[in-house]
């Protein structure tokens, strides 16, 4: 071999942007061969060296060890394989490191105890067995004694979180607090009184009951009272009012003369007037990818306080 095609430890060191001590650790772990040694016993590298140097710099920034960088130098195993697999074990470290950070977001700022930390860590780990078995749980209880009426799947379709195969910390730190929701007593007792407050309204023209139509004609009707600062006791909100009581009135089949719809009216935004509500449905949309969900509570606070004014 020529010699002018050889340089020295040194020089290669030069040429590489690295340290002699680096470089003389990588030939002494083989990853980076000497073509040859001088008479004087100093090792000298050929123009290869300068793109071995490279690649197992880059490697090992990758994160790989130096075990498995000699055999890629060595071709004992291919670069394609060697890649796809740490990439493989980046995307388990990758949802690891979601899955903490998702935890500490979820407790951060709430006056959080160890207990709250340990509860969250643990409802993050879930697995998906473990997890549908809670929503299961929470919709059953919710649900009790419904699965014959006929909005029984559809509603608890509507309901039901699905947390994605590799899902994103806003959606991890959704599913902890929603199952937070899921383990308390009041909230799932007063979901339950709404549940069967619909199923006692089910009006037989309609199979998805008075609730959803009702709560879609408050929003129509009140959110623009709502936004022009309406006073729910005064006259303009009598007439929303009686507007109301007419649609509920269509939907029982009851004539609007009588004092049923409005009673009935009252009775119905009651139930549906389910505190932290609406924040189950926020967190249900993230949890499941979809648009963010109008609220519905400020709507029927205003129309409670305009029905008892009225």
């Amino acid at each position: 071999m020529d010699d002018d095609t050889l340089c020295s430890i040194g020089e290669l060191a030069r040429r590489t942007g690295s340290t002699v001590k680096t470089i003389r650790f990588y030939s002494d772990r083989g990853l980076i061969e000497p073509a040859e040694r001088s008479p004087a016993g100093y090792r000298r590298y050929d123009t290869e060296a300068v793109a071995r140097v490279e690649l197992v710099r880059t490697l090992r920034d990758l994160g790989l060890d130096l075990d498995t960088i000699r055999k890629v130098v060595a071709r004992e195993v291919s670069l394609a394989d060697v890649t796809a697999s740490h990439a493989e074990a980046l995307d388990v470290q990758i949802r690891a490191l979601r899955l903490r950070r998702a935890v500490l977001t979820a407790v951060s700022g709430r006056n959080s105890t160890p207990a709250d930390l340990e509860l969250a860590h643990r409802l993050a780990k879930l697995s998906g067995t473990e997890r549908r078995r809670l929503v299961d749980d929470f919709l059953a209880a919710v649900f009790d004694g419904l699965h014959g009426h006929p909005a029984f799947v559809g509603v608890m379709r509507s309901m039901t979180p699905e947390l994605p195969h590799d899902p994103s910390p806003e959606q991890i730190v959704a599913w902890v607090r929603l199952a937070e929701l899921f383990r308390d007593p009041d909230f799932c007792s007063s979901m339950h009184g709404m549940a069967h407050g619909m199923a006692a309204d089910q009006a037989p023209d309609d199979a998805f009951g008075l609730t959803r139509t009702l709560a879609e004609a408050v929003r129509t009707r009140v959110t623009p009272a709502l936004a022009a600062g309406v006073d729910p006791a005064s006259t303009e909100a009598g007439a929303v009012v009686d507007g109301l009581a007419a649609h509920c009135a269509r939907v029982l089949g009851e004539g609007s003369g009588t004092s049923a719809p409005r009673s009935r009216l009252l009775s119905r935004l009651e139930s549906m007037n389910v505190p932290r509500r609406d924040r189950y449905q926020e967190l249900l949309a993230v949890v499941n990818g979809w648009p963010p969900p109008e609220r519905l509570a400020p709507v029927l606070d205003w129309a409670l306080a305009a029905l008892r004014a009225h």
